[in-house]
């Protein structure tokens, strides 16, 4: 297995990936399922371990702790809902340009791997949108989570009757061969507990992946490019 993967921002705690589409955060089961972006990055960094998940077809920014502490402090972190992060979207549909929903999600046991609203057993889902730019049918928006509920994004954007373009569980799966769901994860910004002061560490252009730090906290807000971010909405986006 080749340890192929594109780091964003590594300090002696920490490792921010920018994760493609397609590629498991971690391992799943069986032995055909064992290819991904965590095994990729333990293969050179024994000491890595996961402390937050995106899905198989969301691409984007990812975080590794490199030591145990590392771990403990990002797990209470995203725990305590103090890491911001904000992703961006291409949706079917043409929705208000901004608000927020507030659905509480579980499993869907009937239908699984997919969740749904459940306003009695549900968990608390809490996701803030805005729109970025529109172009025929397809919305591009900025989406921020203030909890981590598993497909959170996903189903909200479909409850909102906008479902993620390449969407194969809650819209339409991508038609063309190659296509992929066009959520992307995009900025991250962590507390300064984890990290030193990092500056910056970007080559001339600020693009694809920048990390700077924001003076106040003196922690790093990481960003990364991808398909979703690449310039402006396109008339025939791949689904």
């Amino acid at each position: 297995m080749t340890a192929n993967f594109r780091k964003v921002y590594h300090d002696a705690r920490l490792i921010v990936l920018d994760k493609p589409s397609g590629l498991p955060a971690v391992p799943g089961r069986g032995e055909d399922k064992l290819d991904s972006l965590s095994r990729r990055v333990q293969a050179e960094y024994p000491s890595a371990c996961v402390v937050h998940r995106l899905d198989w077809a969301t691409s984007g920014l990812l975080v590794m702790a490199l030591d145990i502490d590392a771990a403990r402090e990002l797990g209470r972190q995203f725990e305590a809902r103090t890491v911001t992060k904000v992703y961006t979207a291409v949706v079917r549909g043409d929705p208000a340009d901004a608000g927020t929903i507030s659905l509480p999600l579980r499993k869907d046991f009937e239908r699984p791997p997919r969740h749904c609203v459940d306003r009695i057993q549900g968990r608390e889902a809490i996701t803030d949108w805005r729109v970025v730019a529109r172009r025929g049918d397809r919305t591009r928006v900025e989406l921020i989570p203030h909890t981590g509920r598993s497909h959170q994004l996903r189903v909200h954007l479909a409850w909102l009757g906008c479902p993620i373009v390449g969407d194969p569980l809650y819209g339409r799966a991508a038609r063309r061969p190659g296509g992929r769901m066009w959520l992307h994860a995009a900025r991250l910004a962590l507390e300064a507990a984890v990290v030193a002061d990092v500056g910056i560490l970007a080559g001339a252009e600020v693009a694809p992946g920048v990390v700077h730090a924001r003076p106040r906290l003196r922690a790093p807000v990481v960003e990364a490019a991808g398909p979703v971010l690449a310039g402006a909405v396109p008339a025939r986006p791949a689904a």
